[in-house]
């Protein structure tokens, strides 16, 4: 193999490292994205004659009985239920059940 030939492999191989992604992620930058949590307390379809109706003291039934558990949202991904708590006058969830983490990352 002639000089030329090996320092183009020697480059080739380099730039291969440059380009590699690199398997870690730095926890400080994962840990810094914000995130939305919301709790839906239930879902319904309505026609659009019916939403348009809606007015001031409508009620909106929903797909879920009263005390079935509500679903803790994050970026639209389920990720835990709970039940309505109230701390100092804020509502809050306490939780009764998390989605193990392998089947939140498959709804990703």
């Amino acid at each position: 193999m002639s000089d030329t030939e090996t320092n183009l492999q020697a480059e080739s191989e380099d730039q291969g490292d440059v380009n590699k992604p690199q398997n870690k992620i730095d926890a400080e930058v994962l840990q810094n994205i914000p995130v939305t949590i919301s709790v839906e307390v239930g879902r319904t379809s309505l026609k659009i004659r019916d939403l348009m109706r809606l007015a001031q003291g409508s009620v909106v039934e929903l797909d879920r009985l009263a005390g079935e558990p509500l679903d803790l949202m994050v970026n639209n991904t389920p990720v835990a239920q709970g039940e309505v708590v109230l701390v100092n006058d804020r509502y809050g969830v306490k939780l009764t059940s998390v989605v193990p983490t392998v089947d939140r990352v498959k709804n990703l």
